[in-house]
C-alpha cells in the first residue's frame, strides 16, 4: 500500500533520525494533488523559484552587455575594486584579454559559480542549519547582491554575495521539491518539469524588465529591478512555509556521532559513482545552451538586423524570445510524455536526456548556415535565426536539466540528497566556465567554426548518453522501496 507523500514527511537532515513530531510541521492539512496533481507546496516553491530566477535572469540577461559595452571598457574598468587582481589572475591563465574576452570570461565564472556553491549550501542545510533558514539566507543575499550592482565600486563584492546567496538557495529549494513525494512516485520528473515552467516564466519577464530597464534607461536600474523580484521571493517563501517538507527535529552533536547511520548499500555506491562521472558529459550537453546568455547576444549585436519600425530592439529581449519558445516546447514536452505514457512505456531519464542533446545539437548547426550566409553576403542576418535557434535548442533542452534534477533526486543514496543536488549543479558550474571561455573565440574563429564546435560538443554528449544507457543503464534503475519490519 502506497503512503502519501505529505503524510509521513521525509526528514531533511541526514544528521537527525525519523521523529514523530516531524509529521507535525503543519497544522493545517495538506492535499496531495490539489495543485495539478501535485502536493500544494509544489505551487508555493515553484511561485518562489519563479521570483528567485526572475532576478537571476534579470541580471544575467545585462551581466555581459553592461561588462563588454560599459563597465570593463578603459576609462571605466579602473573605478571597480579589486578588479587588477582578478584580471591579472585571468590573463595568468588565459593571456591578455580585450575587453569582450574578459566580460566574457568574468560571465562565465559568475554562472558557472552559481551551480558550485549550491554543493556547499546543501551541505549547510543537510548538517547544520536546516533548508527554512539556509534558503532564507541566501534570498537575503542575493537581494544585497542586485542592489550592490548599482554602484561600480563594489561590483566585484556584489558577485560574491550573489554567489552566496545562490548557493543557499538553489539546491535547497530544488531538494524541498524532491522531499514531497515518496521513493517511486513517478510524479517526481514531471513535479521537476512543473518547477522548472516557473523558471521558464520568469525568464520570459525578466530581459524584458529588466533588460529594458537596463538598456534604455540605465544599467543600475536594471540590476534594481532584480532585488525587488528577489524580495517578493523571499517573502513567497516565508508564506507558503507550512505546505513545505517540515524540518527534522534538531539533536544535538554528541547525539549524532552516538546514532548508527545506515551504510550505503553496493547499488547506491555503484549510483553515486556513475552519478558522478556523469558530470562532464552533462556539461557537455548545455554548452549550447548557455551561450545563449554570453557568445550569442555578443554575435547577435554585431550580426543581427534587430531594427523593427525603426526602433533598435534591445539585445536582452532575444533572451525573452528564447524564454517564451522554452516555456512552450517544456510544456509540449510535458504534454508529449503524458500522451505517450498513456500508449507506450516511458523512457527512463537517461534515454529522455540522450534525445535531448541530440536535438539541441541542431540548434548551433542551425547557426552555421546563418554564419555561412553573413560571411557570404557580408548582410546581417533576419530576427528569424534567433527563432529557429531557440526553438531547436529548446525541445532540447526540456528533455535535459529538469529530467536530470529528477534523476539525481531519485537516484541519490539516502541521506545525501541535498548533497547530489549540488552534485548534479556542478556540470553547469564547469560547463558555464568552459563557456566563458569558448565565447572568447569568437574574436578568432569564424562564425562557422565556432558555431559547428558547439554542435559537436552536445550531439557528443548525446552519443556518450546512448552508451551510458545501453552499457550500465541497470545501475541507475528504481530500486524497490524496503518494507517495514
Amino acid at each position: 500500500m502506497s503512503i502519501p507523500a505529505n503524510s509521513v514527511p521525509l526528514p531533511l537532515n541526514p544528521g537527525a533520525a525519523p521523529d514523530a513530531s516531524s509529521s507535525a510541521g503543519s497544522s493545517t492539512p495538506r492535499s496531495d494533488r490539489a495543485f495539478f496533481g501535485h502536493p500544494v507546496g509544489l505551487g508555493w516553491l515553484a511561485f518562489c523559484e519563479l521570483w528567485e530566477r526572475f532576478s537571476y535572469y534579470g541580471m544575467q540577461a545585462l551581466l555581459v552587455l553592461y561588462l563588454s559595452n560599459y563597465l570593463f571598457l578603459p576609462e571605466n574598468i579602473g573605478h571597480v575594486a579589486g578588479i587588477e587582481t582578478l584580471r591579472a589572475w585571468i590573463e595568468g591563465v588565459t593571456g591578455p584579454r580585450s575587453p569582450q574576452q574578459l566580460a566574457s570570461v568574468v560571465f562565465g565564472l559568475y554562472a558557472g559559480l552559481v551551480y558550485l556553491t549550491p554543493l556547499f549550501g546543501g551541505l549547510l542545510a543537510d548538517r547544520l542549519l536546516g533548508r527554512t533558514r539556509t534558503v532564507v539566507i541566501g534570498a537575503s543575499m542575493m537581494a544585497l547582491g542586485h542592489f550592490l550592482m548599482a554602484f561600480e565600486a563594489s561590483f566585484l563584492a556584489a558577485l560574491a554575495c550573489l554567489l552566496i546567496g545562490v548557493g543557499c538557495f538553489k539546491g535547497n529549494i530544488a531538494a524541498q521539491v524532491g522531499a514531497l513525494y515518496v521513493p517511486g512516485d513517478q510524479r517526481r520528473a514531471s513535479a521537476f518539469q512543473i518547477f522548472m515552467l516557473a523558471v521558464q516564466v520568469a525568464v520570459i519577464l525578466a530581459p524584458i524588465v529588466c533588460g529594458t530597464l537596463g538598456e534604455k534607461v540605465a544599467w543600475h536600474w536594471g540590476f534594481g529591478a532584480a532585488g525587488v523580484g528577489m524580495l517578493i521571493g523571499l517573502v513567497v517563501y516565508l508564506a507558503g512555509r507550512r505546505w513545505l517538507p517540515p524540518e527534522a527535529p534538531r539533536v544535538s552533536a554528541a547525539r549524532n556521532r552516538l546514532e548508527a547511520k545506515p551504510r550505503m548499500t553496493a547499488n547506491e555506491r555503484a549510483r553515486l559513482i556513475l552519478l558522478i562521472a556523469l558530470i562532464p558529459v552533462l556539461m557537455l550537453s548545455i554548452v549550447g545552451n548557455q551561450q545563449f546568455n554570453n557568445a550569442f547576444p555578443l554575435w547577435s549585436q554585431k550580426h543581427m538586423d534587430l531594427v523593427m519600425f525603426g526602433w533598435q530592439v534591445p539585445v536582452t529581449w532575444l533572451q525573452a524570445v528564447d524564454a517564451f519558445l522554452s516555456t512552450a516546447t517544456m510544456i509540449a514536452s510535458l504534454a508529449f510524455w503524458r500522451w505517450w505514457a498513456t500508449r507506450r512505456r516511458e523512457p527512463d531519464e537517461i534515454t529522455k536526456m540522450a534525445l535531448g542533446a541530440l536535438m539541441a545539437a541542431c540548434a548551433p548547426a542551425l547557426l552555421v548556415i546563418a554564419a555561412a550566409q553573413i560571411e557570404a553576403t557580408g548582410e546581417k542576418i533576419s530576427f528569424a535565426w534567433t527563432v529557429g535557434y531557440a526553438l531547436l535548442n529548446d525541445l532540447g533542452f526540456a528533455n535535459i536539466l529538469p529530467v536530470g534534477l529528477a534523476l539525481y533526486s531519485r537516484a541519490a543514496p539516502r541521506r545525501l540528497e541535498g548533497l547530489m543536488i549540488g552534485i548534479y549543479y556542478l556540470h553547469l558550474f564547469i560547463g558555464n566556465s568552459f563557456v566563458g571561455w569558448l565565447a572568447g573565440l569568437l574574436d578568432v574563429l569564424p562564425g562557422t567554426q565556432f558555431w559547428a564546435l558547439h554542435a559537436v560538443l552536445v550531439a557528443a554528449a548525446g552519443v556518450i548518453l546512448v552508451l551510458v544507457k545501453l552499457l550500465l543503464g541497470r545501475v541507475l534503475e528504481p530500486q524497490p522501496a524496503a518494507q517495514p519490519a
